[in-house]
């Protein structure tokens, strides 16, 4: 199929995604996703030309294009040239930035798409992503939901990226005072820390094996203090549990006498939240992340500890 064919026929499928029949609507997704089997560059190309274009069209419409989008990436993301990645991050950076609502689909599908092109055109991604993550001024939530995202789908890509990462956005916590834009920065902190532990867990495969786990210590070290001993007292369920998700991987990437030091302040904050949540699987998981990192460092404080811990853990 020839290029003004495949975007033609592209966009009599998309003029029909506004029908009132929902199974109409998927029908049409179904056969973008089948086009982009076949032709994967020239479909993208005819659907990031089609919102473009078509800019006031509604935006439970535009969810269903990205998806489809990001369907055809996830496939064929080592067919794709170099411009038509750049054709589609810039359309998904914008689309994800073009509402101020925390965590809505819209947002989410853009985000997915940039995600998707991530896997391949990691440097191009953050480059468009960084310009939207400046200092001194807290990011659209997206952005950070963004970026925890690649930490996950592309480690490798993305820990070079984390040391000025980090240290843009330890500055941003205490500006943050939305509950919910405080969840996506722990959200955010609980991937970066994954994603460094499975990057220093491998560095045998790692693009840079010079890399080292203080390197990211001391920024690391001043968002654990603004969670633990700010956010974790928070009367929203919702932050703390994000807190305390956080909390676990974050402690591996401590210094080992900062871990030891926090010890006696970290634990008793962790198991006094089993007193305050009915769903208690989060908080055992971060324990166990904890107690894990705190025997690596061959620390002296669980001793001290060890009763508190056996009666909440019996207690479970």
């Amino acid at each position: 199929m020839t290029r003004p064919y495949v975007k033609k026929l592209s966009f009599t499928l998309l003029d029909v995604i506004t029908d009132k029949d929902s199974a109409v609507q998927e029908q049409v997704c179904s056969a973008l996703c089948s086009l982009g089997e076949a032709q994967p560059g020239e479909t993208l190309r005819a659907c990031e030309e089609y919102l473009r274009q078509h800019d006031k069209l509604a935006h439970p419409y535009r969810v269903k294009v990205l998806r489809a989008m990001e369907t055809v990436l996830s496939s064929h993301i080592h067919e794709l040239d170099k411009d038509t990645a750049s054709i589609v991050i810039l359309l998904a950076s914008s689309e994800m930035t073009r509402t101020k609502e925390l965590d809505c689909d819209w947002q989410r599908a853009a985000s997915s798409v940039l995600v998707a092109v991530g896997k391949r055109f990691i440097n191009q991604v953050m480059e468009v992503v960084l310009s939207k993550f400046q200092p001194g001024v807290l990011p659209h939530s997206s952005v950070l939901h963004t970026l925890a995202s690649l930490s996950l789908s592309n480690a490798f890509g993305m820990v070079p990226f984390l040391p000025s990462v980090l240290s843009t956005m330890l500055p941003m916590l205490g500006m943050a005072k939305q509950d919910a834009l405080r969840v996506v920065f722990c959200c955010a902190l609980q991937h970066f820390s994954e994603s460094t532990l499975e990057y220093l867990a491998n560095l045998d495969q790692a693009p840079d094996p010079t890399v080292r786990k203080d390197t990211f210590a001391t920024d690391i070290f001043g968002a654990y203090d603004i969670l633990l001993h700010h956010w974790l007292q928070s009367r929203d369920a919702k932050l703390r549990l994000a807190v305390v998700a956080a909390l676990g991987p974050m402690s591996h990437l401590l210094p080992n006498e900062k871990l030891e030091e926090q010890l006696p302040r970290l634990l008793p904050g962790v198991l006094v939240l089993y007193k305050k949540h009915v769903e208690t699987f989060q908080i055992s998981k971060s324990l166990g992340q904890i107690l894990e990192a705190a025997v690596s460092v061959s620390s002296r404080t669980l001793e001290v500890q060890l009763d508190a811990l056996l009666v909440a853990l019996h207690t479970q």
